[in-house]
């Protein structure tokens, strides 16, 4: 079995779900090898021609970013996907509207954009913010993330990381997954640099890492080796229990095909094949008790 942890897939636009994020239209998505409409049918047509058998759609921000009609339509709809919706933590009733997505069926938790100026959620990134220290403070929202069992997965630049540990020593008992290496790119070395906090959320049980969106993160071509120490060392840290893949597909179709971004794995040397099994499925699987 195959899990992608990290996909995207969007509706149409309509009047009650307009399209509002015009520079990820024309910017992103008119760079990438798939249509401008990228349902989920399409996405379990891709996943099937390069052996993944279940996938985990992101939130994306193509409508209003707290608006997450789509993403809690096809986890709901299709046995293969699951759901991670984006919602503000410091808007009223928002524990509420957490309850409310985490009871939609497929829905697995919530995603937090912390390397986003928080007025310009999901248009920018800026590793210098730091409003995820006052999102700590809105215990409700909190509460309602351990009542529903939600997986916390961040987008946060590795520089950020004093802050991401601040929530995880603040709320240990909940489920965290950190995207994308921290933003870190191949300059970035992992044991002597901001990168290397991560090994003081590796103390934390259910605090997981993804191996995603590699083709931008990479300097290189297929197979990404610029990046491949940083694999070694997550695995080194976390155990290959707690390190994820996720694709980022279709968001890499700029430069990486489906399956590239899936099997640049067979690549990193000294990963064995159960290695790649807990990375591409099991570790997942148990993180988010599937």
């Amino acid at each position: 079995m195959v899990l992608d942890t990290h996909t995207h897939a969007w509706g149409p636009p309509t009047s009650d779900h307009p399209w509002t994020n015009g520079p990820l239209v024309e910017n992103s998505v008119d760079s990438f090898s798939v249509e401008t409409v990228y349902r989920g049918e399409k996405l379990l047509e891709d996943m099937d021609s390069i052996g993944v058998d279940e996938a985990v759609v992101v939130g994306y921000p193509i409508c209003d970013w707290t608006n997450n009609w789509y993403t809690e339509q096809v986890a709901s709809e299709f046995d293969e996907l699951y759901g991670i919706v984006m919602l503000d933590q410091f808007a009223d009733g928002a524990a509420d509207e957490l309850r409310r997505s985490m009871a939609v069926d497929g829905v697995l938790g919530f995603r937090l954009g912390a390397i986003c100026p928080y007025d310009r959620m999901w248009e920018t990134f800026d590793p210098d913010v730091s409003w995820l220290r006052d999102a700590i403070d809105e215990t409700e929202f909190w509460d309602a993330a351990r009542e529903t069992d939600a997986v916390v997965q961040i987008l946060i630049h590795h520089d950020q990381l004093e802050q991401a540990i601040e929530l995880v020593e603040t709320y240990p008992d909940l489920t965290y997954a950190f995207d994308h290496f921290g933003h870190a790119d191949p300059t970035v070395p992992p044991e002597e640099s901001a990168f290397s906090r991560f090994a003081d959320l590796a103390a934390y049980d259910d605090v997981a890492v993804k191996v995603s969106e590699i083709p931008h993160m990479s300097d290189e071509e297929f197979p990404y080796t610029d990046m491949h120490d940083h694999v070694r060392w997550f695995v080194d840290t976390f155990g290959r229990e707690r390190v994820v893949w996720g694709s980022d597909f279709p968001n890499v179709s700029d430069v990486a095909s489906y399956e590239e971004s899936l099997t640049w794995l067979e690549h990193v040397d000294e990963l064995s094949e159960t290695d790649r099994e807990w990375i591409t499925d099991r570790a997942f699987r148990d993180l988010a008790g599937l």
